[in-house]
């Protein structure tokens, strides 16, 4: 036996044992859909972050002459990111945690059908139970700290709907607390496509008409820009429970057995 070839034997005899890669379809499929909804999760909240911690505050410096220079050229290179990031993370999720209900509904005999519908069913109501202030956008309802409030009981009631409507013993913690989570996710994407996404590529038309014409922007530029900052601002707080959920579906369990 050559030297480089009882080299690559012991090379491989050494290494070998310590990998070892499922060979079903399913195991592979699960994880590939983790890895695609964490990537696109952490550029979807990176920009998230970015835009309330660092933009925002950015922009209100500007003059006028250099926001509509800076707008039409940072933003829509950001929020097509962003929206794109939001609607792949949500899809993969959902996915993954179609996979995890039928597992478990599976295992116990049982019908997944409840789980599926009341998640789609009520924190798509709670979104628009979310949206009516920010369309009114007047008084109070134009408050964040009201609204914070306002939000705060919807999403409560929401969770405690949803877990009461699956409280049959086969529901594991995993399917719960994701539940929950996702369930803030799938609001958080509809802000992103519903108001944020609409609201600032009318803005940024706006803005690039400004700066080549010099004409002003519209009268209600203003109260749009504003909805599409409580939107955002929602969805920023919002991302911290659901990261909490996230990590509890298999690090903390506080729901089902």
């Amino acid at each position: 036996m050559s030297a480089p070839t009882a080299l690559f034997a012991l090379v491989n005899q050494t290494v070998s044992p310590l990998i070892n890669f499922p060979g079903d379809a399913s195991t592979n499929f699960l994880m590939l859909l983790r890895w695609i909804h964490f990537l696109a999760g952490i550029t979807w909240l990176g920009l998230l972050y970015f835009f309330n911690l660092v933009n925002g505050p950015f922009l209100k410096e500007l003059d006028s002459p250099t926001k509509n220079k800076v707008v039409p050229l940072l933003m829509p290179r950001a929020l097509f990111w962003f929206r794109i990031a939001a609607v792949v993370t949500v899809l993969a999720g959902i996915i993954y945690w179609g996979q995890i209900v039928a597992s478990d509904a599976s295992n116990a005999n049982a019908n997944s059908g409840i789980a599926m519908a009341s998640f789609f069913g009520i924190w798509t109501i709670s979104w628009a139970l979310m949206y009516v202030p920010l369309k009114i956008g007047k008084g109070p309802l134009d408050k964040g700290p009201v609204l914070a409030v306002f939000y705060s009981i919807i999403l409560i009631a929401a969770s405690w709907l949803f877990l009461s409507l699956n409280h049959h013993g086969w529901e594991s913690n995993r399917m719960l607390s994701i539940g929950i989570g996702g369930g803030l996710g799938w609001i958080m994407m509809f802000n992103v496509w519903g108001i944020i996404w609409r609201v600032q590529k009318r803005i940024i038309q706006w803005t690039k008409e400004s700066a080549a014409t010099g004409k002003p922007m519209p009268e209600q530029a203003k109260s749009m820009a504003r909805m599409a900052f409580l939107a955002s601002r929602a969805n920023a707080f919002m991302s911290i429970p659901l990261l909490f959920f996230m990590g509890a579906a298999s690090h903390y369990p506080m729901f089902g057995g």
